[in-house]
This record gives C-alpha cells, structure tokens and sequence, in this order.
C-alpha cells in the first residue's frame, strides 16, 4: 500500500512539474548549477529532496549549527540548535515554526524524546556545558547530570562533554560521552549511577567518538544498545549491561546517531573523507545490517561481503548531523556547520 502510495505521489509530481529552487539566496557556497529537487537514494530507498523545507526568517527563529530532531506523538518535529536566542525549534511537517524556547543550551546537541505514561520528556545533551538535562516539551527543567564522579578517570568538570542519551524499558538511561572520555554511564530513572564502560581505545569494549546511543528492539528480540563509534567508522551492539556483542563496520562512514524505524536503520554520515568539503551522505540499513541505499551518495558496493568506502554526490547535503522519520518514512535533516542553513526533507519516493 505505502509504495504504491509512493508511486503514485512520484507520477504526480512530475506531472506537475515542480520546480522549488534548492537554497536561493541562502550562503554563499550555494552551486546555482545544482539540480531542482533531485531524487537520491538507491533502490527501494529513494526520496525527493526539498532543500526548502525548514528554511525561516532567520531574524525571527535563528540558528547556528542544527544538531538532532525527534517527533512527539502530535507529529511536531523538534529540533536541536546552538543560536543562543532559541536551542530548540519545534516544526510541523510542513515545515512551519510553532515555537521556540531554550537558551541555557548554548552546544544543545543530541535529543531524545521518551513516553512516560500520558506524557513525553525530552533529554538534552550539551557538551559546552558539560551537562544532560531531562526536559518537559515546554522546556522545564526535571532533571539534570553533569560530571560522574563515581568515574575515576574524570577530575575536572569540563571533561565530560555528552552527545547522546538512550532510555532503556524500565527507565534506565544511559549517557554517550561522546565528546568527552567515551564512556556510556548508565542510570537509573531518578538519576542514580549504575555502572559505566567503554572508555577510548581500540579493543571490541572501546570507542573512538561514542557520538550517537540508540535502544534496538528489532525482531522481537531482547533489548540490545547500539552505540557510535564515530572515528573508528563503526557502529558497536552492546548488551543493556554493558557487554560487547558485536562491530558493524563502515569504512568512510563518520557516522552521527542510529535511527530505526520499521525495522530499518538510518543514520547521516556527517563525513566520509575530509571534514572541509562537505561531503557526507545518509545511510539506510536493512535488519541484517546492509547498506541498501545512500541518499547524497554512491551506490552502496561490497566486495567479498566487506563494505567498500561510499563517494559524495557533490550535491546534497552540508555537514548532515541526524536523520528523523516520520510514519511515512520521510526523513527529515538537520546540517552542522552548513553556512547557518534550515533543516531539509526528504519526501519517499
């Protein structure tokens, strides 16, 4: 149903000829060559590119760098910026602001929304301020961690830098340090410390940038952790009490956060060779772990069951840093470090 569905919105757009100029006016490495709502992606995975989606009157809603999005059971799509007028933007899914809050965010980056009974929470992770905080959707601040100091390894305050949190079943939460020490400490619900692991290194229990955290209860199995290892171009499957299972390795792929949806995981790979030319992609993964498609990159190749490093599409994206999907499977985009641009939505195709 959901591809015919697809097929027939793709015969209907180019029945109408949509023609929406991607990022008019908007900074100044723009290629006025770029091709009109391109679609990328490969396979069954392709999608339209709306560059225009987000876009606002940055005197109004400004922002910097655009970290991470999530979607709250109203269907609005919140978001993650550092503009210290308003760390967070929270849209509707025609790209419309419908409020805006936030200012003792100033590295607001990794966001995670969790239901709790009738209401959603959201987590907060500021490596600027060293802090984790557990919000309402309003903003009010419920809960917040800074330094573990049941960790040895951290003496000073500014060491611990979170990226990323994920909420286990029975309320746990686990902290990504992913720009700190690499270690997942673990909590639980109240804020009480449990235990920690990983730590930056180069064994299978090890990370090197534990950037993104997420909970994969696919295929009805038991709850596993699948957390960044963002410079080793990998992902890493650890059980909730921190044991390592297994390496899903990546090469070229500085991946961001997991994001799963039906079954399926995405992510933005923020950088595959240089961190200056703006030459990341997204990913789609089947359950057996498989790149079946790279919007804003190369067909996905393997070579003797070895992924082979993926090449930009030299037109794309900037510096992608998330991916949120909505029961359609649209992907929405948010971009660091991309000339102070909007988010932008992938429509499926």
């Amino acid at each position: 149903m959901k591809k015919s569905r697809r097929n027939f919105i793709k015969k209907a757009g180019v029945a109408a000829g949509i023609t929406l100029t991607p990022f008019e006016n908007i900074f100044a490495i723009t290629n006025p060559a770029i091709e009109e709502n391109p679609i990328v992606g490969h396979g069954d995975y392709t999608y339209r590119v709306d560059k225009k989606w987000g876009i606002q009157d940055p005197s109004q809603f400004p922002v910097n760098d655009c970290h991470e999005m999530v979607m709250d059971k109203n269907k609005r799509i919140l978001m993650t910026t550092t503009h210290p007028k308003n760390n967070i933007l929270i849209y509707d899914r025609s790209g419309k602001i419908l409020d805006a809050w936030g200012t003792e965010y100033p590295g607001a980056h990794g966001l995670t929304i969790v239901e709790e009974g009738s209401e959603e929470f959201l987590f907060i992770t500021d490596p600027d301020s060293h802090k984790v905080c557990k919000t309402t959707l309003k903003g009010e601040k419920l809960l917040e961690f800074s330094m573990p100091k049941e960790v040895e390894a951290y003496t000073t305050a500014d060491q611990f830098k979170p990226t990323e949190t994920a909420i286990a079943p029975n309320g746990d939460i686990y902290i990504a340090d992913g720009y700190g020490l690499d270690y997942i400490i673990q909590y639980d619900a109240k804020g009480n410390y449990i235990r920690h692991f990983g730590g930056k290194g180069t064994e299978d229990y090890h990370f090197d940038c534990c950037h993104g955290i997420t909970l994969d209860t696919r295929g009805g199995k038991e709850p596993t952790l699948l957390i960044t290892s963002r410079s080793a171009n990998s992902f890493k499957r650890f059980t909730l009490d921190g044991n390592h299972i297994e390496t899903i390795h990546l090469p070229g792929c500085y991946v961001c956060r997991p994001v799963l949806k039906n079954g399926m995981l995405y992510f933005a790979v923020i950088v595959t060779k240089d961190w200056g030319s703006y030459d990341g992609m997204l990913a789609v993964l089947n359950e057996k772990n498989e790149v079946v498609s790279l919007p804003g990159g190369s067909i996905p190749n393997y070579v003797n069951g070895a992924f082979k490093s993926p090449s930009y599409d030299q037109k794309t994206f900037f510096n992608p840093h998330d991916v949120c999907i909505d029961d359609d499977e649209n992907i929405y985009v948010p971009q660091w470090n991309s000339g102070k641009t909007y988010p932008l939505k992938l429509t499926r195709v």
